[in-house]
């Protein structure tokens, strides 16, 4: 982890390396010198070659990491064996990215490209990657962080993704991989930093990064990052992001074998959800209604329209305390103990809307402006996530005969609770309907809403046990070998409202009355990861790696149903996902850059599927498949020049069961066939430095689910943005970043139904000063 630094009180790490290197030089001379004081014999004698010292070392840029985050990845990244992208905090400021959803721009094909089921709108991190859903593989610093919240990156040093199954590395997950968020921790040096933005959207945030030294005999240091923004939507209007948090952390013993670390983090959201925009007039639209042709050739709404109500909030509470504690044995082996609380509740509501033939009013043919739309949906969201884990790991370096092993244990203890209250309207759903060209989120609307006592409580308690081995032979071969046992108890319990039905004796079950019931699953999950990499050179591998992952029925939605047709029905065996990947990585030019390259296939089965001569039958003999290269370039090309880029080429389809895109290709939708992403810049001798980035993101599939007219896809496009940075004075320095340089038009999401798309953002630009002491 990189530390911060402090340009009053800190060296420069090419001072620091100098230094280092001067010492290693003088100390045989110093040496010799101090031996004795020269005799008549001594001048006569022949002389004495000094004895060669070589001072090796490398130099970690802004761009390039060596390693990930988590102490079951022991060898550096250039030798560990699976697709594992590091962006750096550095790379993350520089792109001015205040959420983890644009900080993943950074790593080719991963997004929010799914905006929601019909009426409904995804909330939080909803993120895509290699043709799954990854939203509940999330991680902050190990530990799986619950609640479907967006993330900011106010207090985060690293983000580490892994691509392929990581159920040896984290039990239960996305079938193609995780996101670990890496946090700032104190440091035995005194460094403030701040910075505050400006920008389009009427984009205000101000952050602060304070570490300080309390006691340096005893190594206590207290880090504390806050952060506070009120904004709005340069590509929409009415929605806000507003929020604030503080996380305080405080160490002990950072110069000592025993460390100490203690970690609190609050946040608070109250932001207005954006519901999205209608897809009429975009590439794909057709009228969904036969007896109105002339809908197919309307016009495209404007992409700043709101189709909300005043009613909207997302309102988003998030508490987390962690306490970590690290010893180092005399024998080099290293124990970790960590124990974490976290709860997160969010209270939403959207008046979201389907364009349905139905919705859609158009009383003058000839006057678009008279052109309405029904709003039939209110979609509510009242969610408890709580998580209680404690993690332990011991790290050791055994040696057998010219075999040198790496072996890293541990056990893991997790109990996590969701709960969902159902709110329903009060007063009727009735809201007034809105202009499509022209609506007004001010209308008044007379609905009132309450929760009406239906519930959903999911509660699912884990233990785990995990042994991976790296064995070292000779300086050419690596094998890694990792196996990871789950045992897992899910309970679900759900309280329903039973509307009045008549039942075959003369009884009637009042409106209202409260229905419940409950389902219990629990099984042992067995996964295991095996590579193998061959070391061409010291700074290069080749590899080869097979590895796997199991996610039970309401593994992460902590649902539990009976239906025949529902995943998460107990009865269900655990879906199953194998990867294999064989790739190189090479650091070059003095291992200031990275360059790797991967051949992957994932195989995800046990997917339901409907007998097709027997709607009422299911099997889980669906079986997808995603393949395809990855290419990634980061680091230093040249002094002061920095790249990070990757690109990937995917090719999806659906093995055995049914095609699940609206138009009819076998393909998995939400995922782009071809992927690009570039951040480059460069510092000039007197200090300014300059940066850009382009995006490619190829089509997008939409998912199928019977609606009528609406687009089957998003059309690919490119996104260009540029930067320009300038040192003031050794203290403050000034940032300006501009997006999407051509403004251009593209759809960043798209919902299930392709009733409704997220616009792009347009050309916009924000200003930044950052002050360093």
């Amino acid at each position: 982890m990189a530390m911060i630094k402090s340009r009053k009180h800190a060296q420069t790490r090419f001072n620091q390396h100098m230094s280092a290197a001067l010492a290693a030089m003088l100390l045989p001379v110093a040496a010799q010198a101090a031996d004795a004081v020269p005799t008549e014999a001594d001048a006569q004698a022949k002389p004495q070659t000094m004895q060669e010292v070589q001072v090796n070392g490398s130099r970690e840029n802004d761009f390039k990491a060596e390693r990930a985050a988590s102490a079951k990845y022991t060898e550096k990244l250039v030798d560990t064996a699976q697709t594992l992208t590091v962006i750096k905090k550095e790379l993350i400021e520089q792109q001015g990215a205040t959420t983890l959803t644009e900080a993943l721009r950074n790593t080719p094909g991963v997004g929010a490209f799914f905006l929601g089921e019909n009426g409904s709108t995804n909330t939080g991190d909803a993120i895509y990657m290699r043709g799954f859903d990854a939203s509940g593989s999330i991680y902050v610093d190990g530990v799986r962080d619950v609640g479907s919240v967006a993330r900011d990156t106010f207090n985060i040093e690293q983000i580490d993704v892994l691509k392929g199954p990581a159920g040896t590395d984290n039990g239960r997950s996305s079938p193609t991989g995780s996101i670990n968020l890496v946090t700032k921790q104190p440091q035995l040096e005194n460094a403030y930093q701040a910075s505050v933005t400006g920008g389009s959207g009427k984009q205000k945030r101000g952050t602060a990064d304070i570490n300080t030294v309390i006691d340096a005999d005893s190594g206590t240091a207290f880090r504390l990052n806050v952060l506070d923004q009120d904004s709005g939507n340069p590509a929409r209007d009415v929605v806000k992001n507003k929020r604030w948090a503080i996380a305080p952390s405080l160490a002990y013993g950072l110069n000592s074998p025993t460390r100490v670390y203690l970690d609190l983090l609050h946040v608070k959201q109250n932001n207005i959800p954006d519901g999205g925009v209608l897809t009429i007039g975009l590439p794909g639209y057709t009228s969904p209604d036969t007896t109105r042709p002339f809908l197919t050739n309307a016009r495209p709404v404007d992409p700043k329209n709101f189709y909300g109500s005043t009613l909207d909030h997302d309102d988003v509470k998030a508490d987390m305390v962690t306490l970590k504690i690290e010893h180092d044995f005399a024998g080099g082996a290293k124990l970790v103990n960590t124990s974490r609380y976290g709860k997160t509740t969010e209270n939403y509501l959207l008046t979201s809307f389907m364009a349905t033939a139905a919705n859609l009013v158009t009383p003058n043919v000839n006057d678009p402006s008279t052109w309405t739309m029904k709003r039939t949906n209110l979609t509510f969201k009242d969610q408890v996530n709580e998580i209680v884990a404690n993690q332990t790991t011991l790290t050791a370096d055994i040696t057998s005969g010219a075999v040198k092993h790496t072996l890293v244990g541990g056990i893991e203890f997790t109990n996590e609770k969701q709960t969902n209250y159902t709110w329903a309207a009060t007063g009727g759903t009735a809201l007034p309907p809105t202009s499509i060209y022209n609506p007004n989120p001010n209308a008044a609307v007379n609905v009132t809403y309450a929760r009406n006592g239906a519930t959903g409580n999911g509660s699912t308690n884990t233990e785990s046990i995990y042994l991976f081995d790296t064995a070292k032979i000779g300086d050419k071969w690596i094998i890694n070998g990792g196996v990871r046992v789950d045992h897992y108890n899910t309970t679900y319990n759900a309280v329903t409202v039973q509307a009045a039905v008549t039942a075959p004796a003369p009884q009637v079950i009042p409106v209202g009355t409260l229905l419940g019931s409950s389902i219990e699953s629990g099984d042992t999950l067995v996964n295991g990861k095996l590579s193998v990499a061959y070391k061409p050179t010291a700074d290069s591998s080749v590899y080869g790696l097979v590895a796997s992952s199991k996610s039970p029925p309401g593994g992460t939605t902590f649902t539990l149903s009976s239906a025949a047709n529902s995943a998460a029905n107990p009865n269900y065996d655990p879906q199953t996902t194998t990867n294999y990947e064989v790739g190189t990585k090479w650091d070059l030019l003095q291992q200031k850059l990275s360059f790797t390259a991967a051949a992957f296939r994932t195989e995800v089965k046990n997917e339901i599927e409907v007998d097709p001569t027997n709607p009422a039958v299911y099997y889980q003999n669906g079986k997808k498949r995603v393949q395809g290269i990855e290419l990634g370039v980061t680091g230093e090309i040249l002094p002061k020049w920095l790249v990070s880029a990757g690109y990937t080429h995917q090719s999806t389809s659906v093995e055995s069961g049914k095609v699940v895109t609206a138009n009819g290709e076998n393909q998995l939708s939400y995922t782009p066939k071809q992927a690009f992403t570039l951040w480059t810049s460069y510092t000039l001798p007197f200090g300014l430095q300059l940066g850009g980035g382009a995006r490619f993101s190829d089509k997008l599939l939409r998912g199928t689910d019977g609606a009528i007219g609406t687009p089957a896809y998003a059309d690919s496009y490119w996104v260009f943005d540029a930067m320009a940075a300038y040192p003031i004075n050794k203290n403050i320095d000034l940032r300006l970043n501009v997006y999407n340089l051509g403004d251009k038009d593209y759809v960043q999401a798209i919902n299930k139904s392709g009733y409704r798309y997220t616009p792009g953002a347009p050309r916009s630009a924000s200003l930044t000063a950052n002050f360093k002491f």
